[in-house]
């Protein structure tokens, strides 16, 4: 009994380890691939159409990784991660492309082997994401493909450094003038639709849109200003 009880620990431990080290593996990998083909928040599609290896290979090693919920950061960042890894899939998929929305099932409709999951995009961001953590900052790390989003990083997302990541990408959203413009005279502010299409998430705990806004700002806006959304930019993000 006491050998096989050695053996059973001797597996688990090791299928333990080898997770580790497939989920430190595409940590490194998605770094290095973000890197190489993203600056200043727009992609080089046209590159990585003419060579998908690392992409591909990336994404193979996104297919069999497990992680639990309850491991938040390696969970939070492996998804974070994955989404926007196979959105750039996606558009390769049917690159030379003017809009993921050309595509009939982009984001409800086509599956991506990831986690040990067959997974839509809406499925990744709204069922393992948002209903799992209720962490509005997912809106400005998740990059749909379209110049509309919050801009991709040129690196990964890492569970050591993902919530001063999700801070900071928030802050420079909230504070720069691609996601909300500021009329501070008029008491006027536009911002993204993102904020009309999941009001419910920054207006949790009986907070408003605007107090959700200043909480990042660093010049507040008045808190009595009337919010109004601008179009959603669909265009691909290229470089």
């Amino acid at each position: 009994m006491k050998r096989v009880a050695l053996i059973l620990t001797m597996i688990f431990f090791g299928s333990f380890l080898g997770e580790a080290q497939n989920l430190e593996s595409f940590f490194k990998q998605s770094d290095a691939f973000f890197k190489t083909n993203v600056a200043n928040g727009k992609v080089a599609y046209a590159n990585i159409k003419k060579d998908t290896k690392a992409l591909e290979d990336v994404l193979k090693i996104a297919e069999g990784i497990k992680v639990s919920k309850s491991d938040a950061n390696n969970y939070q960042a492996f998804w974070i991660n994955a989404y926007n890894l196979s959105v750039i899939k996606g558009i390769i998929d049917h690159y030379p492309t003017k809009s993921p929305l050309n595509h009939k099932g982009f984001f409800d409709g086509t599956k991506h082997s990831l986690g040990g999951k067959k997974i839509t995009l809406n499925d990744i961001e709204h069922k393992l994401l948002r209903a799992q953590f209720k962490d509005a900052r997912f809106h400005f790390v998740l990059v749909c493909g379209a110049i509309g989003c919050p801009p991709l990083i040129n690196k990964a997302y890492l569970p050591s450094t993902l919530d001063a990541q999700l801070e900071k990408q928030t802050k420079l959203a909230l504070n720069g003038n691609y996601f909300i413009k500021v009329n501070t005279k008029k008491k006027r502010i536009q911002g993204s639709e993102i904020l009309k299409w999941y009001k419910e998430d920054f207006t949790m705990n009986g907070t408003t849109e605007i107090d959700f806004i200043n909480k990042y700002r660093t010049e507040k806006v008045p808190a009595k200003s009337k919010l109004s959304y601008f179009p959603y930019n669909w265009n691909v993000n290229k470089q």
